[in-house]
């Protein structure tokens, strides 16, 4: 048995939740943990050539969208541009 464990399997280590609650544009949405802002775009249905985003007013950049994974309560923005004149 690892001696870090108690016999019932329990251990001191902070539980992980399954789901995360964030904002999208305003909306109250839940995601799994570990999504990234890249999973939310493409869950949206939004070309990821075709918006910008950014969590918690900071910009995150198409190329780092993969890697920048949410935490509970984040807030995201995804912005099209507006084509005309």
């Amino acid at each position: 048995m690892n001696a870090d464990k108690t016999a019932d399997n329990t251990d001191d280590s902070p539980a992980v939740a399954a789901t995360l609650r964030i904002r999208v544009n305003g909306a109250a949405i839940t995601v799994a943990a570990g999504s990234s802002v890249d999973d939310v775009v493409r869950r949206l249905g939004l070309p990821a050539d075709g918006v910008a985003t950014a969590v918690n007013a900071e910009f995150v950049a198409r190329g780092v969208r993969r890697t920048r994974l949410l935490r509970d309560g984040d807030r995201i923005d995804c912005l099209q541009p507006i084509v005309g004149g």
